[in-house]
């Protein structure tokens, strides 16, 4: 595969080209907010709209996980314009995602925390009206809670159960507001046909699918 040169916040990098700027940078530690992105899915959801970014020659910014590299290119990631589109994207996010920290077993390792900081934004946004749609816990599974208030719909869960593991016990249901990830016929998430393996839980950025007191996760 073609190997191509650019740069990203002024840092010179190289990489195959057909790559997306979102892999690249972030494989160059190079930051960008992003929720729904998985590194192993050949097409990206661009579903939660927070990885803007700023490629030179273009009028609007663009979303780093659809992008492909190209030689040459130049890429701002901290473009006012980029970080406008992803602070709203972020507060609209967060208007219906119950915010609380203390109590969260995410806390300290949650990907809506380091999103809020990169962003220079709150987690409780006053810009819009709250909207929390206080769904039930299921705590069906013996080694792991479910808590879909907490779940960003970022698909990442979906895509190891289908993809990963080819069991296909979790999925999308419903639509807009109404839409959540669940089992066939919203079943408890600890049926029959749950393997247990808990790799839906290490892959939540959210704390949304979480280890129960003193579990560990199966290898």
């Amino acid at each position: 595969m073609k190997t191509v040169s650019l740069t990203i916040d002024g840092k010179k990098i190289t990489a195959s080209e057909g790559e997306k700027i979102l892999r690249v940078a972030l494989d160059n530690g190079i930051y960008i907010p992003n929720l729904c992105a998985i590194k192993d899915k050949p097409e990206p959801d661009a579903a939660c709209r927070l990885c803007f970014v700023e490629v030179e020659g273009k009028d609007e910014p663009v979303t780093a996980c659809t992008q492909e590299v190209t030689d040459g290119m130049v890429i701002n990631t901290r473009d006012e314009k980029a970080l406008r589109l992803a602070r709203t994207g972020f507060e609209l996010l967060m208007t219906s995602h119950p915010v609380d920290c203390a109590g969260c077993p995410a806390n300290r390792s949650c990907e809506l925390q380091k999103i809020a900081r990169h962003l220079g934004s709150k987690l409780k946004t006053t810009r819009f009206r709250k909207l929390l749609r206080e769904l039930p816990v299921d705590d069906s599974n013996p080694l792991f809670t479910y808590d879909q208030n907490k779940c960003v719909l970022c698909g990442r869960c979906v895509w190891v159960c289908h993809q990963h593991l080819k069991t296909g016990i979790l999925g999308f249901a419903h639509r807009g507001f109404a839409r959540v990830v669940t089992t066939f016929a919203d079943e408890p998430i600890g049926g029959d046909r749950c393997l247990e393996c808990s790799v839906c839980v290490e892959v939540c950025p959210t704390g949304a699918l979480s280890l129960k007191d003193g579990e560990k996760a199966v290898k």
